[in-house]
């Protein structure tokens, strides 16, 4: 597995009251937590977990890679009118 970095999308879900992740750079990758600082803390645990489970790593694969988190939240502004 060649990774050079891991761009995670992170969205709001209202109903569950969780941020979902998902990312496509590294298969099997989806978590929830319900604060982006639980949220990163559980990305790092199942992004090490992950590359485990795919095998030995590529001998290119750094000893440290950046992840990018991207947090996405949709909410609404009542206007006076």
């Amino acid at each position: 597995m060649a990774l050079h970095s891991i761009l995670v999308k992170a969205a709001w879900d209202e109903e569950a009251k969780v941020w979902v992740a998902v990312s496509q750079d590294l298969p099997g990758l989806v978590t929830e937590a319900e604060t982006t600082e639980e949220l990163r803390e559980k990305l790092q645990a199942v992004i090490l977990d992950l590359v485990e489970l795919n095998g030995p790593p590529a001998a290119d694969l750094a000893a440290e890679i950046p992840l990018y988190i991207m947090h996405e939240q949709v909410s609404k502004v009542r206007l006076r009118v």
